[in-house]
């Protein structure tokens, strides 16, 4: 996606719960093999108590409103992303965002793309601003909370573990003179085949859990991986990643080793993951170094993008005129780039 006039990000939050689970603690509880934690390099995961998933958002929207010096009632739209339970069946938690903060003349839109949802937000966003008149104010909201016993937050999965978060972006078209950020391109690229990864050998249930009481994807990853191979994942990971990367920096109308491309902004997966799967083809991508910004978190689920973007605001990582690359991959699988800039004065 490029976009046909500057988008302004007006503003991001991450809204972290205040305890936190130990990756030392957890191995000490063996609620995590003491090798899994070392090549995670998560040293705490937060956790969130007493507070729902969709709560969290509107914890999290509610600042990014505020440090935006938007109000609720300009937005036009507010999606709201997630990959896990958020409290109640049959019911929109997108909906209950835009009510909880006074969004009253938005449309609520939830998206479920599992661990690439927030990216799909902000790209669905703004293909939905491009076609308002005038200027129009968007709010995408991620939160989830990986609570037990559905969900075991170090080990229900490879190469990742679960931190609770909600995140916050603003999104203005066109972009305004102060904003922080422009948005200069999102690109994103599938491999709808890989779905079978997350769903192994396994029928289709009648009920959640049906199949498993926890959620489980190391077991129909191995399934998968059984029957296919490792070889042929890591391929079309790598070639993603290329692909999401150029094609980013090409509807941006930037070159790989363009100096004012500061750094690439990994998702927040375990650091052996990033070390072996994205970190050696970034380099064959892009001059830029790579960095990583999550491990204090751990993976928060559909979050990362957005927590990344909160991040480059919060560390002013960017300098006028100097540009970012954020990426983020879900299951699916979905991979996706985003390319934003620091204005310059004019």
């Amino acid at each position: 996606m490029r976009t046909t006039a500057p988008v302004g990000i007006a503003a991001a939050a991450l809204w972290l719960p205040e305890k936190r689970d130990g990756a030392d603690d957890a191995v000490a509880g063996q609620r995590v093999e003491e090798k899994v934690a070392r090549d995670l390099g998560h040293p705490r995961l937060p956790v969130a108590e007493d507070v729902s998933a969709p709560e969290m958002a509107v914890l999290a929207a509610q600042r990014a409103l505020r440090d935006g010096r938007v109000a609720a009632g300009d937005l036009t739209l507010v999606l709201h992303a997630w990959m896990h339970y958020q409290g109640h069946d049959l019911w929109s938690p997108a909906h209950y965002v835009a009510h909880q903060i006074g969004a009253h003349h938005s449309v609520p839109v939830g998206i479920q793309q599992i661990c690439n949802g927030g990216a799909a937000a902000v790209e669905l966003a703004v293909a939905r601003l491009s076609l308002h008149t005038g200027t129009g104010h968007a709010l995408v909201t991620t939160a989830d909370r990986f609570t037990g016993p559905g969900f075991d937050r170090w080990r229900s999965d490879y190469g990742a573990a679960y931190g609770d978060a909600a995140t916050a972006v603003l999104l203005r078209h066109p972009a305004r003179s102060g904003d922080p950020l422009l948005l200069r391109a999102l690109h994103t690229a599938a491999a709808p085949h890989l779905e079978a990864m997350h769903r192994g050998d396994d029928p289709f249930a009648r009920l959640p859990r049906e199949n498993s009481p926890v959620v489980d994807m190391r077991r129909t990853k191995r399934a998968y991986l059984h029957d296919h191979g490792v070889a042929p994942f890591k391929k079309v990971n790598r070639d993603m990643i290329r692909c999401v990367v150029g094609g980013a920096l090409r509807d941006a109308g930037l070159a790989a080793d363009d100096p004012r491309i500061r750094f690439v902004l990994l998702p927040r997966l375990g650091r052996k993951t990033l070390e072996a799967a994205w970190v050696p083809t970034l380099r064959e991508s892009v001059a830029a170094r790579p960095v990583d910004w999550g491990a204090d978190t751990g993976h928060l689920g559909t979050g990362d993008l957005p927590a990344g973007l909160y991040e480059v605001l919060r560390r002013s990582a960017l300098g006028p005129g100097d540009i970012g690359l954020v990426l983020n991959a879900g299951a699916g699988f979905t991979w996706s780039c985003a390319v934003v800039e620091a204005p310059a004065p004019h």
